[in-house]
């Protein structure tokens, strides 16, 4: 049989890539098209993203993928972040640069929005994790500051639909990422619209929703035409990134919620995959969230600000002139003392400073740490926190699903990081497996494979992504340094509520 391809969009907040899905039967082989970069784009005082010139770097890709394996090609679907959106007219005109997640416009929405709805009543209807930053108060801002905007959007298209709609013109919501705006009922699958009408949100701008999988049609005439490409449909992949990398997490206990996956890169989404939301009081009082998956099963998952505290400092220490690799940062980390300095990495101060060292620097002042003073134990402190983290996450989830997690998954480029792998693993005293890298573009691409009849279940699925990764095991430690930094790390969360 000739290989088939299967091409992925995978948007990230750092980078984009159109990947091939080579499948041969078998096996799936990945190979990156075209790569380009992403990232906020400030605007006078606001944050935007670019969507434009990432369509226009999407094209570029699928002609280089047209070049390279032309009439091999069946499908193409995208997946990105979520929680960010378009507004379209009924013409189809884009209202204004979408903002980006990270923008100040949702400081205080939510105090405001409980005024009209109780917080216990919101995530009863939608089962969400409450940030500030997800599509519901971003609407409410956006509601806020232009209501002539929402008054005259026809469509409200998530970031991956948005894309699709650039590929072939249709306009619906593709469940998995639709599940992380806070806006769709839990459990049903559909858009809480009485919800959105007490919160005075347009009901009407929502689009149909689909599941992952749905063939949404052929590529637009005009894009296969300047791609090259004949004949290639589009299908939507579980389009919430996190969502296509938990499909390839390559457990061969899916169904069970005995492993934990962690999604690692710029956030760390960490959780197990169930049959139903879980929506309780203590669920609440945790804040984790229910985000879709594949095959009806939902994400019970908490995210954690992750990668981001390093890429941030890495940042700031390019500024400074000091320049590192990550590899780098790693050598640099492992070098630091052990738990010194810790710090909450879901503290709101770091969701964007301006200077992550200082807001680093910043927590332990306060909170009467040792404050790091070299580019090594800011970093070390930023992973000790966040395998500490994973700790506390592991022991909320098995509360909440009252099974016990045997084996934590890491997935998504922060499996790489052999140093904050072996933490988790001594954190958390379970043993950790790390990959693949690609999961996002795995579970992208072998869902599609799927809807073409190539690949059946969940289950195969995950096991062809066995069949086709290199996975490293990393075995837990001594646990005391872990256990004594957790007793500190409680009092320090408990200082600063008090």
């Amino acid at each position: 049989m000739a290989d088939r391809v299967y091409l992925g969009v995978d948007l990230g907040a750092e980078s984009g890539r159109v990947i091939a899905g080579v499948w041969n039967g078998r096996k799936l082989r990945l190979e990156e098209i075209h790569r380009f970069p992403n990232g906020p784009v400030h605007l006078a005082d606001s944050i935007r993203w670019d969507v434009l010139r990432l369509w226009a770097e999407v094209q570029n890709g699928l002609s280089a993928a047209a070049r390279r394996y032309g009439r091999q090609i069946v499908s193409v679907g995208a997946d990105t972040w979520g929680v960010d959106y378009v507004l379209l007219t009924r013409r189809g005109e884009m209202l204004g640069l979408p903002y980006h997640y990270r923008d100040s416009r949702t400081d205080g929405v939510m105090a405001s929005a409980f005024r009209k709805v109780p917080r216990a009543e919101i995530f009863r209807q939608t089962g969400l994790q409450f940030m500030q930053l997800n599509t519901l108060f971003q609407l409410i801002a956006h509601r806020r500051e232009h209501p002539d905007m929402l008054d005259h959007a026809d469509c409200l298209l998530m970031m991956p639909d948005f894309f699709h709609w650039a590929m072939c013109g249709s306009k619906v919501a593709e469940f998995t990422d639709g599940s992380t705006t806070q806006c769709m009922s839990a459990g049903r699958r559909t858009w809480a619209t009485g919800l959105l009408r007490a919160l005075d949100i347009p009901t009407r701008i929502f689009p149909k929703v689909v599941q992952p999988g749905t063939d949404l049609g052929e590529l637009r005439r005009s894009v296969a035409e300047r791609a090259g490409l004949e004949g290639v449909r589009v299908v939507a992949p579980p389009t919430h990134d996190t969502a296509s990398a938990v499909a390839a997490v390559p457990t061969d206990r899916t169904g069970s919620a005995e492993w934990a996956y962690l999604s690692s890169g710029t956030w760390s989404l960490m959780g197990v995959e169930v049959r139903r939301p879980v929506i309780t009081a203590r669920a609440l009082e945790l804040n984790v969230t229910n985000e879709g998956g594949v095959d009806g099963t939902y994400r019970l998952l908490k995210n954690i600000m992750g990668l981001w505290l390093v890429q941030q400092c890495k940042r700031a220490f390019e500024a400074a002139g000091r320049t590192y690799t990550y590899a780098d940062l790693v050598h640099e980390a492992a070098a630091a003392p052990a738990l010194r300095s810790l710090v909450d990495p879901d503290d709101t101060r770091f969701l964007n400073p301006p200077d992550m060292p200082r807001a680093i620097q910043s927590y332990c002042r306060e909170t009467g740490q040792p404050i790091p003073s070299t580019d090594g134990a800011l970093v070390r402190c930023a992973y000790d926190s966040l395998a500490l983290k994973y700790r506390q996450v592991v022991g909320s989830l098995e509360e909440l699903t009252g099974g016990r997690i045997e084996v934590i998954h890491i997935v998504g480029g922060g499996s790489q990081n052999d140093l904050l792998n072996q933490f988790t693993a001594d954190a958390c005293q379970r043993p950790v497996l790390a990959g693949p890298v690609e999961a996002t573009a795995m579970g992208n691409v072998l869902v599609q494979a799927r809807a073409s009849g190539e690949v059946g279940s969940l289950a195969e699925i995950r096991e062809v992504v066995r069949r086709s990764s290199a996975l490293r095991s990393f075995e837990p430690g001594d646990p005391g340094p872990w256990d004594e930094a957790a007793n500190r790390m409680e009092r320090l969360r408990r200082r600063k509520e008090s």
